[in-house]
C-alpha cells in the first residue's frame, strides 16, 4: 500500500504541466527520501507510515487540483506535519524530509 501511494504521488507530481521543471525535480527527489524513511518507519510503526503517505498523497491532490480551495491545501499541509510530529527524536530525517515536501509545496506556486 505505501509503495503504490507513494507512485501516485509521483504521477500526481509528474504530469502536473504547471510545476516547473526544477521545483518538480525537487520535489521528486523529496518524495524519493519520503519512500525510504517511510519504509523504515513501517518497520516499526506500520499504521503511522500509512498515515504519512496517506497525508502526503492528499496534500499532494490538493496541490495539483485545477482548481484550488487554499483552506483544504492548508488542511492537509498541517495534517501532513502533525502526521510525522511524534517522530522527532527517533525519525528527525523524516520529520526534515516531510517539513521539506511541506514547504516546496507551499512555495511552489501551483
Amino acid at each position: 500500500m505505501i509503495r503504490e501511494t507513494i507512485e501516485r504521488i509521483e504521477s500526481m507530481l509528474q504530469d502536473h504541466e504547471s510545476i516547473d521543471d526544477e521545483k518538480k525535480t525537487e520535489l521528486l527527489d523529496l518524495i524519493c527520501t519520503l519512500k525510504s524513511e517511510v519504509g523504515e518507519l513501517s518497520k516499526t510503526h506500520d499504521e503511522q507510515a500509512k498515515s504519512v503517505v496517506g497525508f502526503a498523497e492528499q496534500t499532494a491532490r490538493e496541490a495539483t487540483r485545477t482548481k484550488k480551495d487554499p483552506v483544504l491545501f492548508k488542511l492537509s499541509l498541517d495534517g501532513l506535519g502533525k502526521s510525522v510530529r511524534e517522530f522527532e527524536a527517533s525519525h528527525p530525517k523524516l520529520v526534515g524530509i516531510v517539513d521539506s515536501i511541506c514547504e516546496a509545496l507551499a512555495n511552489a506556486g501551483i
